[in-house]
């Protein structure tokens, strides 16, 4: 008997629920194993066992952790660290935060599976369906990380960007909130709104994003002191090993530059002449980062008004390539930047019509190089050998090649990279700007150790 579409999605719900059981579950078992040599001889829950720890029992007295130069988050991190003891106050801390990060990564594979597999109204034009992409990315791709996921709060910040993603075409100002509860957390999640379609949408969703912010921020700064203390921290920062530049000036260390690598701010830095300069690049190269993408956000607007259409690909698509080029000009790119990554590419994924499919491989397999590079060879990487030169150089490499990629295909599908005209009609004088496509409403989704790497 021929299967009908409703048998088929079953058995895809069926096979995703076995896979993110049996992945998860691994991934427990790693992190109640993290002694384990390979896995980092503990470095990596030293941050959750320790450092999350401690600052809990600041941020339960009222005060964010202002002392403490290991402090780098924007304010909204501190409900993120509260909210684990505060729901499962009978659980040792570090436990309650891993169940709470299990159920973030649930609700993240429960929203993109009800995206992909939801049959919907009719699409507004031709691959504009959805499919269960994406839902299998991000299932399969978490565990390439190993445990690392359950130790940081980064699933939690990017279930808010994924909700936020989803939501943003149907209900534009929860999506906008959605971005803004995330964007106080670790910045980044503000993207998710790049590719809004231009209109009384984009500017809902903007405009809900900006009061959501500015709310929680005056509530947080009369429920804490010293909101604002993580600026200080956060500019100093150095060149992470992990990053590009770390990359380079690891690389230089076998053509004899004499820098070493030193514990600061919560990462392993590399310090020594030039590296000043190196940190002052990549942050001139983030703003240059932000200026390319505001220029996209006005060409890709001005040909939307002048064809008539915004493809739906876009709103997804330039957030991920947004994403990716702020991760690759960043100064540190730890190992949990790759969460964001796989995050954002897997609702790409959820569309047929998406242009990043060949990004978000590039994407999976820096995901693997980077369990790789940290904590399985960290030793090889801190040391700078040519093992570990080797496997940043790749890492970093793939991550350089989504980035152009990503954004030479935005570009491209969202005409910003086209002369800004309408084309000729035959027989002289120009085309009219094409009737914009219905929309189709999108499915409902769901709203002593040696010290890890960090941010």
């Amino acid at each position: 008997m021929t299967s009908t579409p409703r048998v088929r999605a079953a058995a895809a719900v069926a096979a995703l629920t076995a896979g993110w059981l049996l992945t998860r579950a691994a991934m427990v078992w790693l992190l109640a194993h993290d002694h384990l040599p390979w896995l980092g001889s503990g470095s990596v829950s030293h941050e959750l066992d320790r450092l999350y720890t401690r600052w809990r029992e600041t941020l339960d007295r009222g005060a964010y952790p202002a002392g403490d130069p290991l402090w780098q988050y924007p304010p909204g991190a501190g409900p993120a660290l509260l909210l684990p003891g505060l729901l499962l106050p009978r659980l040792p801390y570090p436990w309650a935060f891993t169940a709470v990060t299990l159920a973030a990564d649930a609700a993240v594979t429960a929203a993109l599976v009800r995206t992909g597999l939801s049959r919907g109204t009719a699409p507004a034009a031709p691959g504009d369906g959805r499919g269960p992409l994406g839902a299998l990315l991000w299932t399969a791709g978490l565990p390439l990380l190993l445990h690392l996921p359950l130790a940081r709060f980064d699933v939690q910040v990017t279930a808010l960007a994924v909700f936020a993603l989803l939501a943003v075409d149907r209900l534009p100002r929860l999506g906008g909130a959605l971005a803004a509860l995330g964007a106080l957390a670790k910045a980044w999640p503000v993207l998710t709104l790049i590719g809004a379609e231009p209109g009384r949408d984009a500017r809902r969703a903007w405009t809900s994003a900006a009061l959501t912010a500015v709310t929680l921020l005056a509530l947080l700064a009369s429920l804490f002191t010293d909101t604002l203390s993580f600026v200080r921290q956060q500019g100093e920062r150095g060149v992470q090993i992990e990053s590009l530049g770390g990359t380079l000036l690891s690389l230089a260390t076998h053509a004899g530059w004499p820098g070493q690598v030193r514990y600061r701010y919560g990462s392993m830095e590399l310090v020594g002449p030039g590296a000043g300069a190196v940190a002052a690049a990549s942050l001139a190269l983030t703003l240059a980062a932000l200026v390319l993408i505001a220029v996209w956000r006005l060409r890709a607007v001005r040909a939307a008004l002048l064809h008539g259409h915004w493809p739906r690909a876009v709103r997804h698509d330039a957030a991920l390539a947004a994403v990716l080029l702020l991760t690759v000009t960043s100064r540190v790119i730890s190992p949990q930047y790759m969460i964001w990554l796989l995050g954002v590419a897997a609702v790409c994924l959820t569309l047929r019509s998406t242009t990043q499919r060949p990004v978000a491989l590039l994407v999976t397999a820096a995901t693997a190089l980077s369990a790789l590079a940290y904590p399985v060879l960290y030793e090889e990487v801190t040391a700078r050998t040519w093992t570990g030169c080797l496997v940043m150089a790749v890492r970093n490499g793939l991550l350089v090649a989504a980035a152009v990629l990503s954004c030479a295909r935005v570009a491209r599908v969202s005409g910003a990279g086209r002369a800004s005209r309408p084309s000729p009609a035959p027989g002289g004088g120009t085309t009219a700007p094409a009737s914009r496509p219905a929309r189709r409403p999108s499915a409902p989704t769901a709203a002593g150790t040696r010290p890890a790497a960090r941010d």
